[in-house]
């Protein structure tokens, strides 16, 4: 994954969630992700970095974080833990309306297990991450 910040190399989990490594791949193959920003960054109570919503290829703020592919996709929840690293994937209120939005969690967020669905970890380039929450951010946790 390349990023302003610098790259990401990631791991995926398909024996614990191949509908969300799958769907996450198809979504890269095709460019989705081209040009969408870590939308959301360190919000209260957490340490992410949130990214892969379509709307924050525009200038538009106040509807970031409200994309998606236009399809969701059953949870997958699993046994893995949101540590420093995990890969999981964003959703609304609804524990089956994930889509194309994903977070990286960058310290232990065990709050988040059992939640959120875990589909896999960086293994190289955590500094990347580190850099993204150091980013200067508005009043909505916008880089």
């Amino acid at each position: 994954m390349s990023t302003k910040y610098g790259e990401l190399e990631v791991k995926f989990y398909f024996d614990v969630s191949p509908r969300h490594c799958e769907n996450f791949l198809k979504l890269a193959a095709v460019g989705f992700y081209n040009g969408t920003t870590f939308h959301r960054v360190n919000p209260p109570g957490l340490k992410v970095v949130q990214g892969g919503d379509p709307n924050s290829k525009t200038m538009n703020r106040a509807t970031h974080g409200l994309g998606g592919p236009g399809y969701t996709i059953p949870a997958e929840f699993n046994s893995r833990p949101h540590r420093r690293g995990t890969l999981s994937m964003a959703r609304g209120n609804d524990p089956n309306s994930a889509g194309s939005q994903f977070f990286i969690c960058a310290d232990d967020c065990g709050s988040l297990d059992w939640q959120y669905t875990v589909f896999g970890e960086v293994v190289r380039g955590m500094e990347t991450v580190d850099a993204i929450l150091k980013s200067k951010k508005d009043g909505n946790d916008n880089p």
